[in-house]
């Protein structure tokens, strides 16, 4: 629901499904009547090993969304990141990275409009090979954005790998994507984090 069509890329055929309830119901009840199946299990139980006939994308076979009721997702989709801190002197500090310089960019393309229709101020942990704290204030003015914890309470936290950051805003990965891949986590206001599509868009071209 969150995806649209994108869902496709990451999700699985009803065939698996089908193909696993055949395996179900062959058995002898008592012994499974009563019980919670996941497709996947039951089929590599009964010799199925070949999962990519099954994928609507058989490249996208190691990347599907991951499952809410599923259990053993949980920790993958909403376990909390570390992040380490930039010390700068500096509003932007050394702008020789990239998180710095999508950040100037992004202040610098920020129009009355885009403030007027987000309304939400955004905290940024960012991980991995450029790890650091920034945040993106549309709630305020013509809107501001920084490394460092926001000036204002924020409407949601979103925690993602700096790699994965870069590919949300130059169009490659949407935040739904994201989110529900378990590569994005958010805590907040999700409607008002889904928000910022628009503003990745607008930015794609300039980036």
């Amino acid at each position: 629901m969150l995806m649209g069509e994108d869902s496709a890329k990451y999700s699985r055929r009803p065939e698996i499904i089908a193909d696993a309830a055949y395996y179900i119901l062959i058995q002898d009840p008592k012994s499974c009547t009563g019980n919670f199946f996941i497709d996947e299990d039951v089929l590599r139980t009964n010799g199925v090993s070949n999962f990519k006939q099954y994928a609507c994308f058989p490249e996208n076979s190691d990347q599907l969304i991951l499952d809410y009721f599923v259990d053993d997702n949980i920790d993958a989709i909403e376990s909390p990141n570390t992040f380490l801190t930039q010390n700068v002197n500096e509003k932007w500090g050394q702008v020789d990275d990239k998180i710095a310089e999508l950040f100037k960019t992004i202040e610098t393309n920020l129009t009355l409009d885009t403030v007027t229709e987000t309304q939400a101020v955004y905290q940024f942990y960012v991980t991995g090979c450029e790890s650091g704290k920034w945040y993106i204030d549309l709630k305020t003015g013509k809107g501001c954005c920084g490394k460092g914890e926001a000036p204002t309470s924020p409407d949601a936290v979103l925690t993602i790998d700096s790699e994965q950051f870069f590919n949300m805003f130059n169009g490659k990965l949407k935040p739904a994507t994201a989110y529900l891949m378990g590569k994005l986590k958010i805590t907040g206001n999700l409607q008002k984090a889904l928000k910022l599509e628009k503003l990745m868009t607008s930015l794609k071209s300039k980036l």
